[in-house]
Parts: structure tokens; C-alpha cells; sequence
């Protein structure tokens, strides 16, 4: 039996600053760790400017939000979903009354098509000196949720359980009582 809980670690997407998997598949669902916007390998942060000891001098709240929505996208990918399967977006801004117009216009691009839930919340600071940070969920093919793994009947006895159905139908239509030849199955994946 496939395992129903599986962590997920992107090799596009920004370290994790913890403990903690980028992702966690869960069923036929991805959940998504705060995803910032930094990028892989370094500990840059697109459209800010640190003094020497790590304080912000200025940051650059649009090239943050691409930034960010790049990384998700990452994630969703090498976790087996897509950026039009994201059904729900907690987003944390450190200054609401700032930034709020710029990323609200800039995730309304990214969004235009798939709109899913969404909470903004401003908070006042982050583990690092970053200006958003996205939690996501999104739903899971059916093959990915599998693990990767098909979860289906090889297509000849899907044949015949097609066959036997429309059988039954046809049976039924006419008005004849019918019995079940077979029990329903789940399949286990």
C-alpha cells in the first residue's frame, strides 16, 4: 500500500530555513510550507537591500511577489500539482498599508484564471528579512496522489466492467430485476 503522508523537497525552490519539508502530500491534497522569496543556493532575496548587519535599508515589495509566486510554482510542480490546481493561499505581508495595493494587482495577474481562497494577513516580521510569505494548498491528480503510480484497473477488465454495466442498464430499462455479478471494490493504491 502507497504511503498517504509524503513529504515533499523541491531542488528549485529556496532551502527551508527549519526543520520542515517544502510540501506534504496528504491524500489527494499538497500542503504547502510558507514559501518566501528567496532564491536556491544563496541567501539572496530579490529586491532587497540588507546593511551589514542584515537590516532592511529597502525592499522591493513587486520583485518579492514574482519572486514568490516563481518559488509556489516550483513546489507545486516537483509535488505533482499545478499552479490552476491551488484551491486555497494564506498570504503574510509585514506592512499591509504599504504593500497591499502592489500585491493585490500582481496576484491578480498570476490569478486571473484559477481564483481560489484567499486570507491576507500582515504580521510583523518573518524568519527572514523578506516582505511576503505564501501557504498554499492544492488538490492532486489522481496519479499523483497515488504517488505516482497509476490507480487504475488494467483496460481490459475496464472493458468488462463497462460491458457488465451497460448490461445492467439495459436490463434495468427494460424492467427486469437485476443482481449485482460483482460487489463494488476500492482499489488500493
Amino acid at each position: 500500500m502507497e504511503k498517504q503522508n509524503t513529504s515533499i523537497h523541491s531542488d528549485k525552490a529556496p532551502e527551508p530555513v527549519g526543520l520542515y519539508p517544502h510540501a506534504r502530500r496528504v491524500g489527494n491534497l499538497l500542503f504547502l510550507s510558507g514559501v518566501g522569496p528567496r532564491e536556491r543556493g544563496t541567501k539572496k532575496i530579490p529586491g532587497v537591500e540588507l546593511d551589514a548587519d542584515g537590516n532592511i535599508i529597502s525592499y522591493d515589495i513587486e520583485a518579492q511577489c514574482h519572486s514568490v509566486f516563481k518559488n509556489v510554482k516550483a513546489i507545486l510542480e516537483d509535488g505533482g500539482s499545478s499552479w490552476e490546481k491551488i484551491v486555497d493561499v494564506t498570504v503574510f505581508l509585514t506592512n499591509m498599508k504599504k504593500d497591499f495595493a502592489t500585491y493585490n494587482r500582481i496576484y491578480a495577474q498570476y490569478f486571473a484564471e484559477n481564483q481560489p481562497c484567499r486570507t491576507t494577513v500582515e504580521v510583523g516580521a518573518l524568519p527572514t528579512p523578506i516582505a511576503i510569505e505564501l501557504k498554499v494548498i492544492a488538490t492532486l491528480s489522481p496519479e499523483s496522489a497515488a504517488g505516482g503510480r497509476r490507480a487504475s484497473l488494467s483496460k481490459s477488465k475496464r472493458i468488462a466492467n463497462q460491458k457488465t454495466k451497460q448490461a445492467l442498464r439495459q436490463k434495468k430499462a427494460q424492467g427486469l430485476k437485476t443482481k449485482r455479478p460483482f460487489a463494488k471494490r476500492r482499489l488500493r493504491v
